[in-house]
């Protein structure tokens, strides 16, 4: 079994959740807290702090120059006067 708490597999955990949430589009920040020692648990514990809201991400990931659709503008007609 794995061990999410400790230190290391919090780092784990924390690019798990950047990789998912990255290959779906969406930019996530995640960071690592010291809890330091926890009686119930006997043992130090490392929590993970993210900016998602309800479990979901709340950014896209921005596009490059050459996936952003520039607007559509018509090329300028010249009407004659008769």
């Amino acid at each position: 079994m794995k061990d999410w708490c400790n230190n290391e597999g919090a780092k784990r955990l924390r690019e798990k959740i950047r990789e998912y949430w990255a290959e779906r589009g969406y930019e996530v920040d995640v960071d690592l807290v010291d809890a330091g020692f926890v009686p119930a648990m006997r043992s130090a514990r490392t929590d993970l702090r993210s900016n998602m809201v309800n479990g979901m991400p709340r950014r896209r990931i921005a596009k490059t120059q050459e996936e952003v659709r520039t607007s559509y503008r018509p090329n300028d007609v010249v009407v004659e006067a008769a």
